[in-house]
């Protein structure tokens, strides 16, 4: 059974929310916090196979994003780290309230997983699980990946966004429409070796640190936006928190390809129950 929530945020915008409920008696709530310009309900497939297994699953989009628009785009004021500090903290306070002898798991895709470290609180968060998570900076990206972020963030971005106002990621086929404060502060933490840590300085170092969660993290082979050097880079930033990493190639599930974005689809079932279901219940 799924269930839509509106949920109004401490900046006084409100975000849209999904709950997904199993049949039986839930065991633990996973809040899914998708990646950069991703809608909620491309998540579907897999918070359904969540509820399968007796876990109530949350989705949510962060403001300017998917069913979290109540106005044309351009006009949205978020960033990534406001997002951090309203959207991500208002659903976690709901799941808090409405589960309270609940366990919580934040399974995090890409940006998503990047909230751990941005959110100011999370200590009601009992584990974490990473999926195709690692730091933007196009020094390291894989070698397609690289000249593709040196067009978009030494040209497309600079020339189009103050043009426009926003991002029009749906007109460009380039992910989808996206608020100028995220897609202009993301090109800022891209152009950093360290990414966000080597733009913000040691407040968000500090931040990432006080992470306590264990977290595991699955890294697929053919990732074409994220390189290991990436992906290690991002979760050494987590130094107060315990961490197993998973590399997982095609293979693995009986697939020719997994990507970046795509593994939360129903053909990935492979994946979800060779590998998430332990993630999960250990």
């Amino acid at each position: 059974m799924m269930e839509t929530k509106i949920l109004e945020t401490t900046a006084g915008h409100s975000i849209t929310a999904q709950i997904f409920s199993p049949q039986g008696e839930s065991k633990g709530v996973c809040i899914i916090a998708t990646a950069t310009g991703v809608a909620q309900h491309l998540y579907n497939d897999f918070a359904n196979w969540l509820t399968e297994h007796n876990y109530t699953a949350v989705t949510f989009d962060y403001d300017g994003i998917g069913q979290s628009i109540d106005r044309h785009v351009k006009y949205c004021k978020s960033d990534k780290l406001s997002w951090a500090k309203h959207d991500c903290p208002t659903v976690l306070n709901f799941v808090k309230h409405a589960y309270p002898e609940q366990k919580i798991t934040w399974i995090g895709h890409s940006v998503g997983a990047h909230m751990l470290g941005f959110m100011e609180d999370t200590h009601a968060i009992d584990k974490a699980i990473t999926v195709g998570a690692g730091t933007g900076t196009w020094w390291y990206n894989a070698k397609p990946t690289k000249r593709a972020a040196w067009f978009l963030w030494y040209f497309l971005v600079p020339i189009v966004v103050p043009l426009m106002g926003y991002f029009p990621g749906d007109k460009l086929k380039i992910m989808c429409n996206l608020p100028k404060g995220v897609i202009m502060q993301w090109r800022r933490w891209c152009l950093k070796e360290d990414y966000a840590i080597g733009y913000e300085g040691d407040w968000l170092k500090e931040r990432f640190a006080n992470t306590k969660m264990p977290i595991t993290a699955f890294a697929f082979s053919d990732d074409d936006m994220m390189s290991m050097k990436n992906i290690t880079m991002l979760h050494s930033f987590f130094t107060g928190s315990k961490q197993s990493m998973v590399k997982i190639t095609p293979s693995d599930i009986g697939q020719k390809r997994i990507g970046h974005i795509g593994w939360h689809k129903e053909r990935y079932r492979t994946l979800w129950d060779k590998y998430f279901l332990n993630a999960l219940e250990s």
